[in-house]
């Protein structure tokens, strides 16, 4: 995920068009990663390089472009190379590239919190909620395997348990709603009855935000990043 958002940021693409990557990534590596370990580091950008082409914010990047960034970073690739590697993401994601993007969410999110809210200082929040939802996606393991714990109550959750919440952790909303609700708290803006509203927008109880959140400050009190 680190990789994304660093081709993310050198190439001046949307924020938008990283997160997409992302997904696609997790949904390529569950797939075939453990015969495709040699080539992760060219999987990698060609998830970048279809989330580019699918974003209308984004310019698209070329063969040309991609060639050029992957040999400055040490992979030394042909065009035909970047063809195939596309193309067999695509055939492993059985060309299902429009899947849910957190950010898409968060950034819906917070413009119908700021249009019922106008008091609410939507601009400050966004560029926050694009650095707290950066460190969930950086540390999403840690962040949803305490978020698991904390809701079984147990330090070591069965099977059973592990699967009924990968729900959970695919919930796009969910991550949303509390990213929100994190930069909300950092920035003290009437955290309470913002976290009442969000629930009210979404059906999302304000348990339910509350326990996640509290989770992912928990997270960055103990392995901060910069926000």
């Amino acid at each position: 995920s680190e990789y994304v958002f660093l081709i993310t940021k050198e190439l001046r693409l949307d924020p938008l068009a990283g997160y997409h990557a992302i997904e696609l990534l997790q949904r390529q590596e569950d797939a075939i990663y453990d015969n495709l370990k040699e080539r992760l580091p060219l999987i990698v950008f060609s998830c970048v390089q279809l989330a580019s082409k699918m974003s209308i914010h984004s310019r698209m990047i070329d063969s040309d472009t991609a060639v050029r960034f992957l040999r400055s970073v040490g992979h030394s690739v042909s065009k035909q190379a970047l063809l195939e590697s596309e193309l067999m993401v695509l055939k492993g994601l059985e060309f299902r590239l429009n899947v849910p993007n957190p950010l898409t969410y968060t950034e819906i999110l917070l413009e119908v919190l700021g249009h019922n809210e106008p008091s609410v200082p939507v601009e400050r929040l966004h560029h926050l909620c694009h650095h707290v939802l950066q460190f969930v996606t950086l540390e999403r393991t840690a962040v949803y395997d305490s978020l698991l714990k904390a809701t079984v109550q147990c330090v070591s959750p069965s099977r059973e348990q592990r699967e009924k919440f990968m729900t959970v952790t695919e919930d796009c909303m969910l991550l949303g709603v509390t990213v929100i609700a994190v930069a909300v708290f950092i920035l003290h803006v009437r955290r309470w009855q913002q976290v009442k509203q969000l629930s009210h927008i979404t059906g999302i109880s304000q348990k339910s935000i509350r326990d996640f959140a509290h989770v992912t400050l928990q997270h960055i009190k103990t392995k901060p990043r910069p926000l």
